[in-house]
């Protein structure tokens, strides 16, 4: 705890004195919300076959889409909550110290915590959210679950009887045009750049912080097991996102003198 908290300490006093910081996150914060990982032992691709996911597959298979929902309603329709590390997040935002959050995770569980939408940049999309490949409609995942729960495996949408699709980003799609522009630039405007929970091991998102470190930021790193950038970072904690997060979002306040709320 000593070590942890003398950590937390000195990412304290770099964010207190960075004038862009921004927080890169990935699946070890959602992981602590009980949301399970994709890639790690007991994920989601252990029980799955991810080439059953293309979104090839998806577009061309009724029965594809019937086993997508079937893993969706399985895995990521529970109730998740955000943990101490989306709400550290949110309050350094609050408190004028974090720009932005560029995140890999898909539950929505930045906004919910309470960082600004605008100010989530999703790589990967959003899977609590419906989408219309035809007409674009968008609709929440409750009225979704609604249709699953009718017996509807594969259902249409109820405006034009396009297919709908979650609002994730599957194997074979392009990520985002707008949230992939908005994420490159705050990473080469960062000077301070925050890697949370994530091994940096899905591309093209990981390549964020490597363009933070080109053009001079600092980088720092939250994350239990080893990543490819650690010999480049001014400091790793291997601790938890909560753990970690939680003393710096509260010396960050301390440090600016502002009361908890």
């Amino acid at each position: 705890m000593t070590d942890l908290l003398h950590l937390a300490q000195q990412v304290t006093e770099l964010i207190l004195e960075s004038r862009h910081v921004v927080a890169f996150t990935g699946a070890g914060v959602s992981t602590e919300s009980g949301i399970p990982d994709f890639r790690g032992p007991g994920g989601v691709w252990a029980k799955y076959d991810p080439e059953e996911f293309t979104i090839t597959h998806f577009l061309e298979s009724p029965q594809s889409r019937g086993r997508m929902w079937r893993m969706l309603s399985e895995e990521f329709f529970r109730e998740a909550v955000p943990n101490p590390a989306h709400v550290a997040l949110a309050e350094l935002e609050r408190l004028g110290k974090l720009e932005c959050v560029i995140t890999q995770n898909v539950d929505n569980l930045h906004q919910m915590a309470g960082s600004a939408p605008e100010k989530v940049f999703e790589l990967h999309g959003n899977m609590l959210c419906g989408i219309c490949l035809s007409c674009e409609q968008r609709f929440p995942m409750e009225r979704v679950q609604e249709w699953l729960a009718e017996g509807k495996e594969d259902p249409p949408c109820p405006g034009c009887a396009g297919i709908l699709k979650p609002a994730g980003v599957f194997f074979g799609e392009p990520l985002p045009v707008r949230e992939l522009e908005a994420a490159t630039h705050h990473s080469r405007e960062s000077d301070l750049f925050l890697v949370i929970g994530s091994t940096l091991t899905v591309y093209p998102a990981a390549y964020m912080p490597a363009y933070a470190l080109d053009t001079g930021a600092r980088l720092i790193i939250i994350n239990l097991s080893p990543t490819a950038l650690d010999g480049r970072a001014t400091l790793h904690l291997p601790y938890k996102a909560g753990d970690a997060l939680s003393p710096i979002a509260a010396g960050v306040r301390n440090g600016l003198g502002v009361r908890s709320t």
